[in-house]
C-alpha cells in the first residue's frame, strides 16, 4: 500500500477559490490527508492566507497585502468571478483556518510566503498560532525563504520543516540535511530531471512534490512512494491512490 499522502493545494484550489475556507472543506470533503497553504501578513500585522504578495489577482482591488488592514482585506471577496458559486469567499485569517480544519485531523502545510518581502516576526506569530490552536504536531513549515525557516527552527526547534525551491540546487539533500531541515518540496519538473527523484528518494528526507496535477504525474509519484503530492485536485489523486490500493 503506498503511503503517499495527499495535499490540497491552496486547498481544493482546481474546484475553489484558492487559500480559502471553502477550498479547505472542500479537500476535506474529497478526502484530502493535508492542505497546503500560504501566509502572509495585514498591514496591521495579522497573519492572512493568500498566495500572492499583492491582492491583484484573486480580488477586484490592486495593492500590497501588506498595505491593507485586516479589515479591509476582509471587505473583498475571492475570485467571484472564476467561481461564481463560492461568490462570498474571503481571504481567512490563518486562525479561522486552524480552527476550521483542526476537528478533521489532517495535517498543514504552511508556506511562509517571505522571498520578495520578508515580514517582520511572521514567524514568531505563525508559531504563536499554531500553538494556540494546540496544532504543533500537525504542522509542517516550508519556504523559498530558507533564512525564514531556519528563523522558525530556532522559535520551535522540534518543527518539522523544508525547504521549497523553484530552481535546480546543487546537491540539495545533503544541503538540507546539514542545516536540520527535515524535508526537500521540489516542483514536478524537479523530479523529471537527471534521477533526482531517486535521489530524493534515498536521502531519508521527506519530499513533497508541488504541483501535481496531471494523472500520470500523479499515478508515477504514487507509485514511487513520495511523501505526498500537492495538488490541486484532491479528488483525483486520492482517486488514483485508491485503485493503486486495489489493484
Amino acid at each position: 500500500m503506498s503511503k503517499t499522502k495527499i495535499f490540497a493545494h491552496r486547498g481544493a484550489s482546481g474546484y475553489a477559490p484558492e487559500n480559502t475556507l471553502e477550498a479547505f472543506a472542500l479537500a476535506i470533503t474529497q478526502g484530502a490527508d493535508g492542505i497546503e497553504l500560504d501566509v502572509q501578513l495585514t498591514k496591521d500585522g495579522i497573519p492572512v492566507v493568500i498566495h500572492d504578495e499583492t491582492i491583484d489577482r484573486v480580488t477586484e482591488k490592486k495593492g500590497w497585502v501588506k498595505d491593507y488592514t485586516l479589515k479591509e482585506l476582509k471587505e473583498l471577496t475571492v475570485l467571484k468571478n472564476k467561481f461564481p458559486e463560492y461568490s462570498a469567499a474571503k481571504i481567512p485569517t490563518l486562525e479561522e483556518v486552524l480552527d476550521a480544519v483542526k476537528a478533521s485531523g489532517i495535517q498543514v502545510n504552511i508556506e511562509l510566503k517571505t522571498g520578495i518581502y520578508w515580514y517582520p516576526e511572521i514567524e514568531q506569530k505563525v508559531a504563536d498560532l499554531v500553538k494556540k490552536a494546540g496544532m504543533k504536531e500537525r504542522v509542517i513549515y516550508s519556504s523559498f525563504n530558507h533564512y525564514s525557516i531556519q528563523q522558525m527552527k530556532k522559535i520551535v526547534p522540534e518543527a518539522e520543516t523544508a525547504y521549497l525551491y523553484s530552481d535546480v540546487i546543487l546537491n540539495v539533500a545533503e544541503y538540507a540535511k546539514n542545516t536540520k531541515v527535515d524535508g526537500l518540496h521540489p516542483a514536478v519538473y524537479h523530479v523529471k530531471m537527471a534521477d533526482f527523484l531517486k535521489e530524493y528518494l534515498g536521502s531519508n528526507l521527506n519530499v513533497r512534490v508541488w504541483t501535481v496535477n496531471e494523472k500520470a504525474d500523479m499515478k508515477w509519484l504514487i507509485d514511487a512512494g513520495v511523501t505526498a503530492i500537492i495538488t490541486n485536485y484532491p479528488d483525483m489523486a486520492v482517486q488514483i491512490k485508491k485503485r493503486d490500493v486495489i489493484r
